[in-house]
């Protein structure tokens, strides 16, 4: 059944607002979390010499921001959570944009490369297309999206406070390509481990 207007303000609402709750725990809990692996298959695949101009689209409290400040790129931030986005300011020292994933403002082929870590599964399935094409038209040609998310059987809903979509890999290809995007690689996570207990279905495509 297709959401209302006001339910998708209200899904929005709640779920920033659960962040913002929770937003010194959130840092604390994920803090630490190793993602290298994800920031290499982003960098990897750009096209070009460094450094790149980069999205970081939901960074939460600058973590992943910060490295990517770190090591020599033009890194900017986009958050909806006021807390999370004052966080990442603080700690990455860079640009940081609080939008509203839903109502996305964002320069036309702007950025090498966005970083999409453990986000677009906040947004729910009957806008994720439009998402998609936004993202897609604020990418340079042939730049990189990089995402990862939770990974389900086409299920979504409320799960403690916070608004998700979990998609299996056939549904989550299906709606890349049809935003215009081509698939470069895929894979699980954590590496290394069975697959029941890799919760994360990270991929990588370019514009």
């Amino acid at each position: 059944m297709k959401l209302t207007a006001q339910e998708l303000q209200q899904i929005t609402d709640f779920t920033l607002t659960d962040y913002d709750r929770n937003a010194l725990a959130f840092w604390e809990g994920t803090r630490h979390h190793d993602v290298s692996q994800n920031i290499a298959a982003l960098l990897s695949s750009i096209e070009g010499a460094p450094p790149f101009t980069l999205l970081d689209f939901g960074c939460g409290p600058g973590r992943d921001l910060k490295t990517f400040v770190d090591l020599g790129h033009r890194a900017i931030g986009l958050e909806g959570a006021a807390r999370l986005a004052q966080m990442a300011r603080a700690h990455s020292g860079a640009e940081v944009w609080q939008q509203d994933f839903l109502k996305l403002d964002l320069p036309a082929q702007f950025f090498d490369g966005i970083f999409a870590n453990a986000v677009l599964f906040h947004v729910p399935s009957q806008e994720l297309p439009r998402v998609l094409q936004q993202l897609h038209a604020s990418l340079k040609p042939r730049g990189v999206l990089f995402t990862s998310n939770p990974h389900g059987h086409n299920e979504e809903g409320w799960s403690r406070g916070r608004y998700g979509a979990f998609h299996d890999l056939d549904t989550w290809r299906s709606y890349m390509t049809a935003a215009g995007f081509d698939e470069v690689t895929y894979y699980y996570r954590p590496e290394g481990l069975p697959r029941e207990q890799q919760p994360w279905l990270a991929s990588v495509w370019r514009s």
